[in-house]
């Protein structure tokens, strides 16, 4: 990647909704290995238990967040967008994914790399704190939409 591709990727990040309040320092401890991706209507983002070695800043399009797919199209627990963030099991042990994502409308992102974030995170942990201060909420909003979502399937 290109030093000017470098500084876009990262001026781009820099103004994403979930990036805002975080110390500058950190972000581009987290960029190194950041690149641009688009997905098409359909095409899978990750996949249940593999690998989470990367996440996702949403620039645009729509994701659907599923469950139980096996090879198929899962439950929709919830659909994600523009300035969201997809990703939070590259940060917790064993780092596997534990939802499918799929594209529903062509999107673009910013994938940042797993390995890049815990790295920056454990060398600026100060700053660390008010990322995973602003990362607690989305993961806790994952998981009642989840439940929520199960509640419903259930008829409860």
């Amino acid at each position: 990647m290109s030093a000017t591709s470098s500084e876009a990727i990262a001026d781009r990040a820099m103004g994403h909704p979930f990036f805002v309040g975080i110390d500058p320092t950190l972000i581009h401890a987290m960029l190194v290995n950041a690149e641009e991706r688009t997905y098409e209507v359909g095409q899978m983002i990750v996949r249940e238990g593999r690998p989470a070695e990367e996440f996702f800043l949403v620039f645009e399009g729509k994701i659907a967040l599923e469950v139980g797919s096996a090879g198929e199209t899962g439950i929709t627990v919830e659909t994600i967008g523009r300035g969201e963030i997809l990703g939070w099991s590259w940060l917790v042990s064993p780092h596997r994914w534990r939802f499918d994502a799929r594209a529903t409308k062509p999107t673009s992102v910013i994938v940042i790399n797993a390995a890049a974030a815990r790295y920056a995170l454990a060398a600026h942990p100060a700053f660390g704190y008010g990322f995973l201060m602003k990362l607690l909420p989305v993961i806790a909003e994952r998981l009642e939409n989840t439940r929520v979502q199960l509640l419903d399937i259930h008829g409860r």
